[in-house]
């Protein structure tokens, strides 16, 4: 199979919104108090415009064949004008998963560096992302990606 690693198109949409599902029955195992099952993040028009949305690119892992095998959605950030943030350039991914069938491939790890590269060339100072602590694989994913914790979400549930 091989992958390559392009901007969604609308054509995409199948493919992408599979992945939703994947991802949000993740989210559902691990924490059922927060994640409605069988629904995704996005409505067809809410995912349209994000992928026509330069400011929120999408990436998707391409088979060769046009099936979306993974994909990364990225949103640009900055805090200009902030009192007490620096003014840098930010990736953040809002988003990364790849088919639970075609794990173990390399395919996350390509998206991510895509991701990488895309940062660098548009000038941006880091790249970040969030991880729900229930989602151990992609916790250590990240990890063998290089990632390092910035900041801690926590709770107390009443």
């Amino acid at each position: 199979m091989g992958i390559s690693i392009r901007r969604a198109l609308p054509d995409d949409m199948e493919g992408i919104n599979s992945l939703l599902y994947q991802v949000l029955t993740v989210h559902h195992n691990g924490r059922p108090d927060l994640f409605k099952a069988n629904v995704k993040k996005y409505t067809d028009e809410q995912l349209l415009e994000i992928i026509r949305d330069d400011s929120k690119p999408i990436f998707v892992a391409d088979d060769g064949e046009g099936n979306v095998a993974g994909y990364a959605f990225c949103v640009f950030r900055n805090h200009e004008d902030s009192n007490v943030l620096t003014d840098i350039k930010t990736v953040y991914i809002d988003d990364l998963c790849v088919d639970e069938a075609l794990r173990g491939q390399h395919i996350g790890r390509s998206l991510y560096e895509y991701v990488l590269d895309f940062a660098r060339e548009n000038g941006c100072y880091n790249v970040t992302l969030n991880v729900w602590s229930c989602n151990e694989a992609a916790m250590r994913f990240y990890e063998k990606c290089g990632l390092k914790p910035q900041k801690v979400g926590m709770e107390i549930i009443l």
